[in-house]
Formats: C-alpha cells, sequence, structure tokens
C-alpha cells in the first residue's frame, strides 16, 4: 500500500475509535471513583482529573448523548453498561501494555504506567488478544519462551545510526526519529 493511502487508511481508523483520550480519563475517573467511595460526582470528576467542572461537563455530555454515561435522580454519575465494558476494556489494556512494557521491554514502571495510558484506549481488541497470547506464551515456562527472554535481555547490539546496517530500520535510523526534539 503507497504511505499516502496508508496515512489516510489510518487517520480514518483513528477517528473511529470509540472515545477520545480526554473521554477515556473521564470515564476511567468516574469508574474509579464509583469504586473507591460508591459515587461520582462532576466536583469529583473535575478534582480527580485536576480540571474545571465546566470542562467536565462538557465531555459528560457527549458521553451521555453516546450512552456512556449516565446520571441517577440525585445527579450522581453512573457508566451505562456499554461505559462499564468500555472501562474495563482500557483497563485491561493498561494493564496488558504495562505489563509488557516492563516485563518484556524493560521500561521502568513509572515511564510504562505513563506510556500505557496514553494508548490503551487506542489499541484494538486484535492486538489486545494478540499481546496477551504473546505474554502467556513468555510466562508459560516453555524452554523456548525461556530462552527467547535470556537472549533478550542478553542482547545488547550498539547501534551506529546507520539504517543500511540495520534490519530494523528503513530509510532512517528508528534510534534517531524516536528521539525527542531538543
Amino acid at each position: 500500500m503507497e504511505r499516502k493511502s496508508l496515512i489516510s487508511e489510518v487517520w480514518k481508523q483513528f477517528d473511529e475509535n470509540p472515545i477520545t483520550h480526554s473521554a477515556a480519563h473521564h470515564v476511567m475517573a468516574i469508574a474509579e471513583l464509583r469504586e473507591e467511595h460508591g459515587y461520582a460526582r462532576v466536583s469529583d470528576v473535575a478534582k480527580a482529573l485536576n480540571i474545571t467542572r465546566g470542562s467536565v461537563s462538557l465531555t459528560l455530555k457527549a458521553l451521555k448523548q453516546r450512552g456512556l454515561v449516565e446520571e441517577d435522580p440525585n445527579r450522581f454519575l453512573l457508566l451505562s453498561p456499554i461505559g462499564e465494558a468500555l472501562a474495563a476494556g482500557i483497563r485491561g489494556k493498561q494493564f496488558l501494555t504495562q505489563k509488557f512494557f516492563v516485563e518484556i521491554l524493560g521500561v521502568p514502571e513509572e515511564q510504562a504506567r505513563v506510556d500505557s495510558c496514553k494508548i490503551e484506549h487506542l489499541v484494538s481488541h486484535e492486538t489486545a488478544k494478540k499481546l496477551t497470547s504473546f505474554l502467556r506464551y513468555i510466562e508459560s515456562g516453555d524452554p523456548q519462551a525461556d530462552a527467547f527472554m535470556q537472549g533478550w535481555r542478553a542482547f545488547k547490539q550498539p547501534c551506529d545510526h546507520d539504517p543500511n546496517m540495520c534490519p530494523a530500520c528503513f530509510h532512517d535510523c528508528l534510534t534517531t526519529l524516536c528521539e525527542a526534539p531538543k
């Protein structure tokens, strides 16, 4: 597939994502507040997310229109069954990606938590299933899985930043491309 059409297709899929990053945080805040306190109010969500009540109200309006959030007669926030399922899926993907980052890639716990929070709502169910299967295999005790992890942990090939000499890079050095702008 040509690069331009690939970018267009990915962008369309991104737009079709069931929830935005901000909305995911709102849904998760409601779920966590209800678990912790038994209720969630607009002011509680605002405090948990460190944003204004007005900002929370705007996002909640959209979430209510989509049928993800409801209010009881006392104006306490509830997640609909669909909202509950979405929150559970996000929580599961966050756990899964964080576990992969820490236990397989060796990313420090705090960085893994931040990174998994950034992507948990974007990971497809198909990718989550494959990642779950991979983690099951790695943790299965299978001698090949153990050998793979030993090899991975021992792998220390230096990067000379020459994409022609690296099987992972294509046109540009991925290590350089992935660095933060200075």
